[in-house]
């Protein structure tokens, strides 16, 4: 639903832009900061109007059940054929107090706030702890949740990938970059790649809207900024029609991407073996892609090659500028990613991965599985049976035996 949202927002944008007199095919040079955010102010004020008194009828129906069928019909039998597994958790006992603090204030309270809530409850210490660890692991989300949020990207990044690559390979600016800026800002924009930047905004918007429901991974701040630039990056190179450079950035982006929401997929399926070689080919794509033809050959040209055809602008500083943000992301997870290619060459397997598939550690000592949770006093009566076992068989407990064997012992005279 949020994807179909961020398209009609863009619609509604690109008829805003149409229609504004100004067309930014032909007028790139006019683009300034405050022209810039009067057109993003004048659009977003005509969203809400759009999207809640023209469209609070469902107006379309199949583009909404395709994406439920992908999941419900699709995605959730393949968790099971592939052999994901979910946890079972423990379900926190209704509690109103323990609730309303738990939604309102923290989820991990301190312990003076344990004591508090003990007070108030009338239960002890260690069962208000119990209760807030369950409460936690029953918000956390099921491998087949994880599993379906990969598979539906992993569907679209494959479908924008191979929409992309088709509507660029004959293009001459695919092969020779300098052809990015020749004739520019004179540039028709066909229909093809119209759509791409449709699909891709619309993706980045959609990300962006259910950041806070979708899996928390452990990069999320660095995913939110990721998220931003793009969305500006995308929407301004529309603007400002560097469409042609837009779409080799879109283009090496998903290609990596592919191979990471595989790897997860059969990461929570425990395919241990493949999900190595998967992480593998996907470090290498990463590597190659974000760190060498993303700045050789993308900012090089918007950077250095723009330069030789038109002067700079207000628009050439900001679309470099960022550049250098996402260029700076792909530092930081290339270093993580490197990382664990230390990890893997050196100790043959991964543990504790840094990566970005992976969840936020807030409450990884607190996952415990069902029948594996016992309460305080079963875990205090098993340490004290292991306890006297352990003084049973002791060494020390050996030699007093020892001793008083000795004792009893008769001596010769």
């Amino acid at each position: 639903m949020s994807y179909l949202v961020a398209v009609l927002c863009l619609e509604h944008i690109e008829q805003l832009l149409m229609t504004s007199h100004i067309n930014p095919s032909s007028t790139a040079k006019l683009i300034t900061p405050v022209c810039f955010i009067n057109r993003v102010a004048f659009a977003i004020i005509h969203i809400y109007t759009y999207i809640y008194v023209k469209h609070q009828k469902n107006e379309f129906p199949l583009l909404i059940s395709s994406g439920l069928c992908l999941l419900r019909v699709i995605a959730i039998p393949l968790s099971k054929v592939l052999g994901v597994k979910d946890r079972n958790r423990i379900r926190a006992p209704s509690i109103p107090k323990l609730e309303a603090f738990y939604k309102q204030h923290s989820q991990q309270p301190s312990q003076s706030e344990v004591v508090g809530l003990g007070k108030q409850c009338g239960l002890s210490q260690r069962k208000i702890q119990t209760w807030f660890r369950h409460r936690r692991n029953q918000d956390r989300p099921s491998n087949t949740k994880k599993f379906c949020e990969a598979s539906w990207r992993f569907v679209f990044y494959l479908t924008s990938f191979i929409a992309g690559l088709g509507s660029l390979i004959d293009t001459p600016w695919f092969w020779d970059q300098s052809e990015c800026w020749r004739g520019y800002p004179k540039q028709p924009v066909s229909e093809a790649h119209y759509w791409y930047y449709m699909l891709e905004m619309g993706f980045y918007l959609s990300l962006l809207l259910s950041v806070s429901v979708d899996v928390k991974r452990k990069d999320f701040k660095e995913q939110v900024v990721h998220h931003i630039a793009t969305i500006f990056l995308i929407g301004f190179s529309y603007i400002a029609n560097y469409v042609r450079v837009g779409t080799l950035v879109m283009l090496v982006h998903d290609s990596s991407d592919i191979i990471l929401e595989v790897g997860k997929m059969l990461h929570y399926a425990l395919w241990t073996t493949t999900c190595d070689f998967l992480f593998v080919l996907f470090a290498l794509v990463f590597l190659v892609t974000r760190l060498y033809v993303f700045p050789s050959r993308i900012i090089h040209t918007t950077l250095i090659v723009s330069m030789e055809f038109f002067e700079p602008f207000f628009g050439y500083y900001f679309f470099n500028a960022l550049l250098f943000v996402l260029q700076a992301l792909h530092v930081y997870w290339a270093y993580l990613i490197l990382r664990m290619v230390y990890r893997f060459a050196f100790v043959g397997k991964i543990e504790g991965d840094v990566r970005s598939d992976e969840e936020s550690p807030v409450d990884d000592n607190d996952e415990e599985e069902d029948g594996g949770e016992c309460s305080w006093e079963q875990r205090k009566d098993a340490i004290n049976s292991r306890l006297a076992s352990l003084a049973n068989n002791c060494v020390l407990n050996n030699l007093t035996n020892q001793t008083n064997i000795n004792s009893r012992v008769p001596k010769t005279r």
